[in-house]
């Protein structure tokens, strides 16, 4: 049973990279859109994210509490010792989806939405890139449970170069994902041809931020050279990710927005493989050598068997209404209609 939690738990991380990035880069694009675009870009946004926007946090919560119950020494260390990014990303998802409400929901415009707008963009780009720290720092080493001061502890511990890359990166895949997502929510052919446009240069950012990934990496030692490219699986990975992108410039120029959303989908899971399978089950790569393991640092087995089995059955709940979500909001309103 404990192989069927860790993979929800994988697949948790990976749906909320998917369509918790897609999400957050909603915010990032309109950041890096001319005003004269911005109105059109915020509009077709709101009808890519909409059915996202309505579940994606879910499954943030449903890695968080795969952790808390199933590895708690694991959930403890991150929590503890990574404390500082965890709030700056809670409080930005906070602060993102409070203006993104009142920015649209509000009953009354006035000077306020001057406010709610800048929250939301800067909130939007925050956000990815401290989750992205927090996913560089937990295999960088650099977590040090033996320190004994505040600055080693709990600054160090996340503050250095290949976190902050990782970080970056997060945030290049998050508007990569939301490029591709508003390709399908137009029917003018115009707009359709300007955010393939900005696709392509999400693609060239994402390219960018990697190569960024691996200098830091070399830069603090870190072998993620021989992480990815060091076994037949990972290669593999990369390979296919490569092959797939390759498509995706043809499918960009054919304008096929489904193939699209699922090739995006395909790289960025092929990327979390490619990063994660070389060192499985290690999870968290503490200083000195010291590891923190899925497999060693498991709860109690009957704590693991109730866990497994409430995550197959909620999955037999979630999964076919997320679905039936996607399927409404993407349903096109009939001429005329207001709502």
């Amino acid at each position: 049973m404990i192989y069927v939690v860790i993979v929800f738990l994988w697949t948790s991380i990976l749906l909320y990279i998917l369509l918790g990035g897609a999400d957050f880069g909603a915010g990032i694009m309109e950041l890096f859109t001319s005003k004269k675009n911005r109105e059109k870009t915020r509009s077709t946004m709101y009808e890519a994210i909409g059915p996202i926007w309505e579940a994606n946090h879910m499954w943030l919560i449903i890695a968080i509490v795969i952790l808390f119950v199933g590895f708690p020494k694991i959930y403890t260390t991150v929590s503890v010792y990574l404390h500082i990014p965890l709030v700056c990303m809670l409080m930005g998802i906070i602060a993102r989806g409070t203006a993104f409400v009142f920015r649209n929901y509000d009953a009354v415009e006035d000077d306020m939405q001057k406010v709610y707008t800048p929250i939301f963009i800067y909130s939007s780009l925050i956000t990815p890139f401290f989750l992205g720290i927090i996913a560089g720092s937990a295999v960088s080493g650099q977590i040090d449970v033996k320190a004994t001061d505040f600055l080693s502890a709990y600054v160090f511990s996340w503050l250095n170069w290949f976190s902050v890359a990782v970080g970056l990166f997060t945030v290049s895949i998050c508007g990569y994902l939301a490029t591709i997502f508003i390709i399908g929510q137009t029917d003018n052919d115009a707009d359709r041809k300007y955010f393939i446009r900005k696709a392509n240069k999400t693609i060239f950012a994402v390219m960018f931020s990697g190569a960024l990934v691996f200098l830091a990496a070399y830069a603090d030692g870190i072998p993620l050279v021989h992480w990815i490219f060091g076994g037949t699986p990972g290669l593999l990975a990369i390979i296919a990710a490569s092959i797939s992108l390759g498509i995706m410039f043809l499918m960009l120029r054919r304008e096929k927005p489904i193939i699209l959303r699922l090739l995006a989908g395909f790289q960025v899971a092929m990327i979390l493989f490619a990063a994660t399978y070389s060192h499985f089950p290690d999870i968290v790569l503490l200083k000195n050598g010291v590891n923190l393991s899925l497999l060693t640092h498991q709860g109690q087995a009957k704590t693991i068997a109730s866990l497994g089995y409430a995550l197959l059955i909620g999955s037999l709940f979630i999964l076919p209404a997320l679905v039936y979500l996607i399927y409404v909001f993407q349903r096109k309103k009939p001429e005329g209609a207001t709502h």
